[in-house]
């Protein structure tokens, strides 16, 4: 019997077993599968934790998670056409939801059924090499600290990239005497209330984490880009400056000559693709871009099509992208989608390289994402959804977030699934202060 790895229980490694069971509920035969995830629950990312640095085992914590995160984009973009969040929930739920109900939407589709047992919590995979056609896995199991070996057909990496932080070096940072920290180990805005804050990034992290400490009341948040400024109309107490020079005692210098007291610097400058527990030929090397290299279909390994990878991606598209992922990655593996010659794969991949390499701005990575995904959702039977309803509101939610960074999660918006739309936050955004999934859904 074929027998499969799926590394991480985070959403995508639950879209592959997701993908499974339904194969499996239609009657189909499906491989053994053993989930392997290095935390005690299933959500990935979305499963909060106060812990940094590392756990009670002494691994790393791959969590980045942080109190007070609300979806920075209309949930209705990333719905599982098979699971809506109407069905969820009972009744449509406003457009941004915080972390606590996204989780709660996430393992919800997967608790019904056995799923859960075929996951190794607490697990650390240390290595896994590729011998003989077959991929020798080593783990450990952190609670009685044992190291055992398994054989397997297949791999899936479902571990994201969101985990292990890049931590750059500025001068002065060695003699600067206030707190820095990367957002990888942020967890609560209201430890910074009336600091000076720097926040050193121009993505959606340096976005957010900055307009959460200016939210719960820090004195000052001053936004150090390095190549191009997020541009937003930010809020009083709140600007963006280019490039950090150094740090001089509690002051922050930058290139353009500002000047900024500063009590903590946040660095936001992203994360690395780092597979330790992966053999040097099977490790995907890549930085953050739509299309990494060497994925056939974003998904299958180049050099070797019993590898398979998922939400390797940097993402407009999420949870359906994955679930599109997932279910092509299930077919290939069960031999449903039979793999083109070398030529194709890597005339297909340059296509898709070269087409990314030509964007320009949000809304032609929007198409560009969107038309990928479309192309994967054809491949299989992943249910109907309406994806250029979603390239849409991905355009709409940009927009929106130019007329106003405070404002845009206010908005309303209608599912791609069932079609209803959303009902306006009974609080917004900016003074909705509890973000437990009792106060959201309360009316």
């Amino acid at each position: 019997m074929t027998k499969v790895a799926i590394i991480g229980a985070g959403p995508c490694g639950l879209s592959m077993m997701r993908a499974f069971e339904l194969a499996e509920k239609n009657g189909e035969k499906i491989p053994e599968i053993v989930c392997f995830d290095k935390q005690d629950n299933w959500g990935g990312l979305w499963n909060y934790s106060w812990r940094t640095g590392s756990d009670q085992y002494g691994d790393p914590i791959p969590n980045s998670m942080y109190r007070y995160l609300w979806s920075n984009g209309p949930k209705e973009c990333l719905e599982f056409a098979d699971y809506s969040f109407d069905e969820h929930f009972g009744k449509p739920i406003p457009s941004f939801p915080p972390r606590e109900v996204l989780f709660d939407y996430i393992v919800g589709r997967v608790s019904k059924g056995n799923l859960k047992s075929k996951i190794k919590f607490n697990t650390r995979v240390i290595n896994t090499i590729f011998k003989n056609d077959k991929f020798e896995l080593s783990y450990q199991d952190k609670v009685n600290n044992k190291i055992i070996k398994d054989i397997f057909d297949f791999v899936v990496v479902s571990t994201g990239h969101f985990s292990v932080p890049y931590i750059p070096e500025y001068k002065g940072m060695d003699t600067f005497p206030g707190r820095i920290m990367h957002s990888h180990d942020f967890r609560d805005a209201e430890e910074f209330r009336n600091k000076d804050v720097i926040v050193l990034g121009s993505s959606y992290s340096a976005e957010d984490v900055a307009l959460q400490c200016n939210k719960y009341g820090a004195k000052s948040v001053t936004i150090g880009y390095r190549h191009n400024p997020m541009g937003f109309k930010w809020p009083k107490g709140m600007k963006e400056v280019h490039y950090l020079d150094r740090l001089e005692g509690k002051k922050a210098i930058f290139k353009d000559g500002t000047e900024q007291n500063a009590d903590v610097v946040i660095l936001c400058t992203g994360y690395l693709h780092h597979f330790p527990f992966l053999e040097e030929n099977l490790k995907l090397k890549t930085n953050n871009r739509l299309y990494p290299p060497k994925l056939y279909k974003g998904v299958v390994w180049q050099d070797n099509h019993k590898l398979l990878y998922l939400g390797m991606q940097d993402q407009f598209h999420t949870f359906n992208m994955f679930d599109c992922q997932a279910w092509y990655a299930r077919d290939v593996i069960m031999g449903k989608i039979k793999i083109p010659n070398d030529k194709e794969i890597e005339n297909d991949i340059n296509k898709w390289v070269a087409l990314e390499e030509k964007l320009e701005n949000p809304d032609q990575m929007i198409d560009f994402q969107t038309e990928y995904t479309k192309e994967l959702h054809e491949m299989s039977d992943y249910p109907k959804i309406d994806f250029e309803l979603i390239r849409k509101h991905f355009k709409e939610w940009e927009h929106h977030k130019v007329e106003d960074i405070l404002t845009y999660r206010n908005k309303s918006f209608s599912s791609p699934v069932t079609g209803s739309v959303a009902p306006i936050h009974h609080t917004p955004w900016e003074t909705a202060m509890d973000d437990s999934m009792k106060t959201f859904l309360n009316k």
